[in-house]
């Protein structure tokens, strides 16, 4: 899982949220941004761009597109997080929000650095790489990977098993989608820091992907 990439959760924090787990969170959070803000510090001592990533640029749209797709992400594993009917999933849930919150921060800071908008402009969501979507990967015009307001709607008003097997499902295909933003932007980017946290996204995700089709094949197994 993606948490791992950085610093592994605390014991016992695949139950619901007492306050004593709240704490736990607020701590992990802390680790899990410092974390990512050392590996951002080792990538920008390394040979940097020219200038900085304009407005028109891959890498801005990238970061401006992924803020909220992480966005989503970090919704759906607090559904998963707080409800979810296993251990594992309530896990899965909190490490895919947590990470990708901090993920976040980290995207928000390099718009704030590049000095360009923070937000995408009406219909130029991944104008960045238009020419190389997937048509496999896109609901209703929209980004790759992202569910629709009504499987969003499904999955607040699902519970035990099947609120489980929809976050999976979901987050299957929301991964997918975001791996697939990932790979555009590092075919588009020269920036050491865009690459590595690029990269680092990819690999963690790629990890979850394994972790929610063994958990899916396990619902779908006979009992003993």
């Amino acid at each position: 899982m993606s948490v791992a990439a950085t610093e592994a959760p605390p014991a016992g924090a695949a139950g619901p949220a007492p306050p004593r787990r709240r704490f736990g969170m607020g701590v992990l959070a802390t680790a899990v941004a410092a974390g990512l803000l050392v590996g951002f510090a080792l990538a920008m001592v390394t040979i940097r761009p020219a200038a900085a990533p304009g407005e028109e640029s891959a890498e801005a749209g990238f970061a401006r597109d992924m803020i909220e797709h992480h966005s989503q992400a970090v919704t759906m594993g607090v559904e998963a997080f707080q409800r979810g009917a296993t251990a594992q999933v309530r896990q899965l849930g909190y490490d895919i929000a947590l990470t990708q919150q901090s993920q976040i921060g980290m995207m928000r800071q390099w718009l704030r650095e590049w000095q360009v908008s923070p937000n995408t402009e009406p219909g130029e969501q991944m104008a960045w790489m238009r020419e190389a979507l997937d048509p496999a990967l896109i609901r209703d015009g929209r980004m790759p990977g992202l569910a629709t307001p009504e499987q969003m709607t499904a999955l607040a008003e699902a519970a035990g098993t099947a609120l489980d097997r929809l976050f999976m499902e979901l987050m299957i295909y929301h991964h997918l989608g975001g791996i697939h933003m990932i790979d555009g932007v590092l075919e588009r980017t020269d920036d050491p820091a865009v690459t590595w946290l690029a990269e680092l996204m990819r690999d963690g995700q790629q990890r979850e992907l394994t972790v929610m089709r063994d958990l899916l094949a396990g619902l779908d197994s006979p009992g003993p």
